[in-house]
């Protein structure tokens, strides 16, 4: 279909051929007559002369009306190429509802695809990943459910898959923790459900995990967090393995919180910098907890509840708060030098050195 120009567009476009005229006649006229003034200048070579100049310039104007018409071919092809992505999102978006599994595994990769080809989308189709991860799920192998169909059970698997496709892909589209000009995108994973969530050598800028439910391994090592983190009131728990849950040789830049968390397996943070204040008040350590070797601006321990084998000796924290911090006396427990396990009526505390530092 043949566009049509504004007229604005059109006038200007008359005013530049216009000028271009009169600039060209003017040149012909003015070298012409220079050249004729001229004894020694055949006229007929004056004149070629002065038409060759008159041309030149109408020839720059026919470059700059070709430049001009390239741009906005550009910019069409530009636009409509927003158009046809945006309508690819929305459908994609749309179909990520459709009954049919295998169709919402092709409307993610879709996405994905887009992500890949056009950057500026990559941090929206990570919020609509997150989205549907966010969407309620329990699969029966996480509960004691017993009184569910086949169907129904195989249903859950299903579904579990196409939630397992969406974490792949999330960690597909963000940025290698050593890339040091990797974008930090976002994460919002309140409330999930998930099962093998692994963000490992990911770099991310904030990541909200508060009340998420990570089932079997969950693998958080070697990230990069530039951002602030929250795992407040999350738990590890059930699934194919025990809830384990590793963070080792991560960088947190900005605070972490994992306040009120519950860990019923193994949580491991070796080697992790905290380069900020980090808190694990409340927190319920069910299994082995490890710090060896982790750095912290301000740790704060209050009220938290090792259950398990703990190693605690973190190579430096500039200043730790404890309150009614427990532990079982009868498990291993490896404290900093100068700290040591006060026995009370419920089991231990852990006490900090008299001076007050680690």
């Amino acid at each position: 279909m043949k566009r049509l120009r504004s007229p604005g567009s059109r006038q200007r476009s008359s005013i530049a051929l216009a000028a271009t005229l009169v600039l060209a006649v003017a040149a012909v006229v003015t070298i012409g007559a220079w050249l004729v003034a001229d004894p020694g200048t055949p006229r007929s070579d004056a004149l070629r002369t002065a038409g060759i100049a008159g041309g030149a310039i109408i020839a720059l104007y026919a470059l700059w009306l070709n430049d001009r018409r390239r741009r906005v071919e550009e910019a069409r092809h530009a636009l409509e190429g927003d158009r046809v992505s945006d309508e690819r999102f929305a459908r994609s978006v749309e179909l990520l509802g459709h009954d049919a599994d295998q169709v919402r595994v092709g409307a993610m990769h879709a996405l994905a695809g887009l992500a890949k080809a056009r950057p500026d989308y990559t941090q929206t189709v990570l919020d609509v990943l997150c989205a549907y991860l966010r969407r309620p799920y329990s699969h029966p192998r996480w509960s004691d459910t017993g009184n569910l169909t086949a169907e129904e059970h195989e249903e859950a698997e299903r579904e579990l898959q196409v939630r397992l496709t969406a974490q792949r892909l999330v960690y597909a589209l963000l940025s290698t923790s050593d890339d040091p000009d990797g974008i930090d995108y976002d994460l919002d994973l309140t409330g999930a459900a998930v099962e093998y969530l692994d963000l490992s050598h990911r770099r991310m800028g904030t990541v909200v995990l508060r009340y998420v439910y990570l089932h079997s391994d969950s693998n958080l090592s070697r990230c990069v967090f530039t951002g602030p983190v929250w795992f407040s009131n999350g738990r590890t728990g059930t699934g194919r393995l025990q809830g384990r849950f590793r963070c080792d040789d991560t960088v947190f830049e900005q605070p972490a919180a994992f306040r009120d968390a519950t860990f019923d397996s193994l949580a491991s943070f070796r080697r992790t910098r905290f380069a900020d204040d980090c808190s694990f008040s409340g927190a319920a350590f069910n299994g082995t907890a490890r710090f060896t070797d982790a750095t912290f601006g301000e740790l704060d321990l209050r009220r938290a509840r090792f259950a398990g084998d703990i190693d605690l000796r973190w190579r430096e924290a500039a200043a730790v708060s404890v309150e009614d911090t427990e532990a079982d006396p009868a498990r291993s427990i490896e404290l900093p030098d100068g700290w040591r396990v006060t026995p009370v009526s419920s089991g231990a505390h852990l006490t900090p050195p008299a001076t007050g530092t680690d």
